[in-house]
């Protein structure tokens, strides 16, 4: 029988990538730095708050690094209360797996595929963005056999909906030293995120790219609320106070090394609909007022963000507007920034 795949051409290992576009001292050393700043939260030693905001998807690097140039100068602004850490998510996940995949798939989103292209400009992207903001950026990781690739750029990770329940995803998450964040299913079980929060959380033997691997586990391994869809499609919310109770309650049944969670004001919180992220925002900030449990337990929100608000299709040529999902605009995500360092 034909085989179905065709093998195009041998790409780089990420030695030799990382070889080719090596690091400065000061680009590890802030890397260093801000991993530091970053997990202190996560151990409950800091009470900063985090912000993982930015594009929904990093689709033009001239406009994600103008952004994250913006996101610099307000940082200065709020470091006594907030660490912002830029998304720059070089791959997309797609439900029906049509359209645009990301940077690493299409570094131009009007030309054809070229991933050898693409795992170039996806280290560009990481290293440019620290080298002139000095800020450390997070990622999703689709594909865990691609993090090797940025594993010594990025400060935080996150694991998406549909990838949650892999057992690759859980693994590899176990052998990082950065916070990884595993979103609740699409199907919404909080069971499901706990149970791969165990799994990253632990020790394991397994194959990772051709090698045997030792991991040591990674308690900095925590849940981000996504929201889900239910039997009949409709959009169901997880940030409610109710929801944060339930987690906690379910969190201390599990004698977790690390109690944390990311709130992501978008996708099935929002429905899509970006405005609704700003009033998210300062719900769950209120849950954190409310109770000092939940307070110590939801370390940050995650933001959908861009330069102009809204989306467009491929071709339109707004300059930075999201070319996936919706995005608040950059005034209005200034001015959230603001409003959530004075409500903490």
């Amino acid at each position: 029988m034909e085989e179905r795949s065709i093998f195009i051409r041998k790409l780089p290992i990420p030695m030799e990538i990382k070889a080719r576009y090596p690091l400065s001292e000061s680009v590890t050393k802030i890397k260093k730095e801000r991993d530091a700043e970053i997990a202190s939260v996560f151990r409950g030693e800091s009470d900063k708050f985090l912000v993982i905001i930015g594009p929904c998807s990093a689709d033009n690097e001239d406009a994600v690094l103008d952004y994250t140039y913006r996101l610099a100068r307000v940082q200065e602004l709020v470091k006594e209360k907030l660490i912002l850490i830029p998304r720059i998510y070089t791959n997309k996940p797609r439900t029906t797996g049509q359209g645009y995949k990301g940077l690493i798939h299409q570094p131009d989103p009007e030309k054809e595929e070229d991933l050898l292209e693409g795992l170039v400009a996806m280290r560009r992207l990481h290293t440019r963005a620290i080298e002139e903001t000095g800020l450390t950026c997070a990622d999703e990781m689709l594909y865990p056999e691609n993090y090797k690739y940025v594993s010594d750029l990025l400060s935080y990770m996150a694991v998406g909906a549909r990838s949650v329940e892999n057992q690759q995803h859980r693994l590899t998450a176990s052998g990082m030293n950065i916070p990884v964040g595993m979103k609740n299913p699409t199907s919404g079980v909080f069971s499901v995120m706990l149970n791969s929060i165990i799994a990253a959380q632990t020790p394991h033997k397994f194959i990772y790219r051709g090698w045997e691997v030792k991991t040591m586990g990674n308690p900095l391994c925590h849940a981000i609320l996504r929201g889900h869809v239910n039997k009949h499609g409709q959009n169901m919310a997880n940030y409610h106070y109710e929801d944060l109770r339930l987690l906690y309650d379910l969190y201390s049944e599990q004698n977790l090394e690390n109690m944390s969670v990311i709130v992501d004001t978008s996708h099935n919180n929002s429905g899509k609909m970006y405005l609704e992220q700003i009033r998210i925002a300062h719900e769950v900030l209120d849950s954190r007022k409310y109770s000092e449990d939940i307070r110590g337990m939801v370390k940050g929100l995650m933001i959908e963000s861009y330069i102009e608000d809204g989306a467009q299709k491929i071709g339109e040529g707004v300059y930075g507007q999201s070319i996936t999902d919706p995005c608040l605009g950059w005034e209005k995500s200034e001015k959230l920034i603001y409003e959530i360092a004075e409500n903490l």
